[in-house]
């Protein structure tokens, strides 16, 4: 059964779909187990900085470079849905193109680790 044309939404209609399509994306993005582990980690993150009297703008810190982590995630996601789509096979290409997805991650775990860190110990 072939699909009816695609319409785009405009003004207020537009905003309304926008936020529609976010949180399908988000639940899409709940099903992944990294994603989850990052939740996981935000919270214990969030736990920390009030252990250790953390003033707002650390908190503010943290919460950036969370939402920046889960960005990424949400991008190496689809990535990795794009290769899977497009190429089944395995190849050379699709493997480096999740690799660098995945690195991309990595960074943004790594950042947000020694910000914690510098948050409690230093800053």
């Amino acid at each position: 059964m072939a699909e009816g044309p695609v319409t785009k939404e405009t003004g207020v209609r537009h905003v309304f779909a926008a936020l529609r399509y976010s949180i399908q994306g988000i639940s899409r993005l709940m099903r992944e187990q990294a994603f989850r582990h990052e939740l996981m980690a935000f919270a214990g993150g969030l736990v920390i900085l009030a252990v250790a009297g953390a003033d707002v703008s650390k908190f503010v810190g943290f919460v950036v470079l969370m939402l920046a982590l889960f960005a990424a995630e949400a991008l190496n996601t689809a990535i990795e849905e794009l290769v899977d789509r497009v190429s089944p096979e395995i190849s050379q290409v699709g493997k480096h193109a999740k690799d660098l997805g995945s690195f991309a991650c990595f960074c943004l775990i790594l950042a947000n680790a020694l910000y914690l860190v510098w948050a409690v110990l230093i800053g």
